[in-house]
């Protein structure tokens, strides 16, 4: 299961959560993949089940480590993006549009940072059933 290549959209939060579902879907077919991993009595033999679950564990750590650095990517893109609005909002602070623009841009960081905290409970689920 290789992750989208390609930067993140960190404009559209949808579209960012979007991008999370795809490749969170490692984590959530682990059970899957364990089963399909290990081979049964009658393929003992056929396939080597250590370099497999090898293999599984290297896709997930670079799945978690991807998703990771796309998270805090967008989380500081967005930073940046409220830093410089509550400095415009300092400048103009009878402009109703820039508060609001302000607001959405921070409600959107909020959200972003909340991922962080759904990306370690998937990790750490994960990593339970690998063990």
């Amino acid at each position: 299961m290789a992750a989208p290549s390609g930067a993140a959209s960190c404009e559209d939060f949808a579209e960012f959560q979007e991008l999370l579902r795809v490749m969170r879907t490692i984590d959530d077919r682990i059970v899957h993949e364990l089963n399909t991993t290990i081979p049964t009595a009658s393929f003992v033999g056929k396939i080597d089940a250590g370099q497999t679950c090898k293999e599984l564990y290297q896709s997930l750590m670079d799945a978690h480590t991807s998703r990771e650095r796309i998270i805090k990517n967008c989380i500081a893109q967005t930073s940046s993006v409220v830093k410089t609005l509550r400095e415009e909002r300092e400048k103009a602070q009878d402009d109703i549009a820039l508060l609001k623009q302000l607001r959405k841009e921070q409600t959107k960081l909020k959200l972003m940072q909340s991922e962080l905290n759904v990306e370690e409970v998937v990790n750490d689920r994960s990593w339970k059933v690998l063990s």
